[in-house]
């Protein structure tokens, strides 16, 4: 592949990450987003529909998942970082899930901050960030 054509699919892949999260609020349920937009520690927390709020975070986490593969697949044309990276996100999907309806079924003031950054492991793609990097030190290391 060209690298002129390799960067333009990697440019489109990361638009449609920035789609994601700028039609957030349109796409997704996830009341949330503006809990944690405000001053959270003086607030109650929000009321919301545990099933709805789990099936639309995991609607979000599976789009950002597929399209950080795919920038992962263009970037290195290799199948093996993708079958890893892919194993991956599935461990860390059922270990955040699971800590991420801990607290919504269980709310404490005192957990909030702990509880917004397991949130934005799901929500947010930082696990390309934390994938690309790695995989490209590995191979200016080969």
């Amino acid at each position: 592949m060209k690298k002129v054509t390799k960067y333009i699919l990697i440019a489109i892949l990361i638009g449609l990450l920035v789609l994601i999260r700028f039609f957030e609020n349109e796409i997704f349920y996830d009341p949330y987003l503006e809990f944690f937009k405000n001053d959270y520690l003086y607030m109650d927390n929000p009321r919301q529909e545990v099933f709805k709020l789990t099936l639309s975070t995991t609607l979000r986490y599976v789009l950002n998942s597929i399209i950080s593969l795919g920038i992962l697949y263009v970037a290195f044309k290799d199948w093996s970082i993708v079958k890893f990276s892919a194993v991956m996100y599935a461990i860390a999907y059922v270990i955040l899930i699971g800590l991420f309806l801990y607290f919504v079924l269980s709310p404490k003031q005192s957990q909030y901050y702990l509880f917004f950054n397991i949130r934005r492991f799901l929500i947010q793609p930082i696990g390309l960030l934390l994938l690309l990097p790695a995989f490209y030190y590995q191979r200016l290391k080969r």
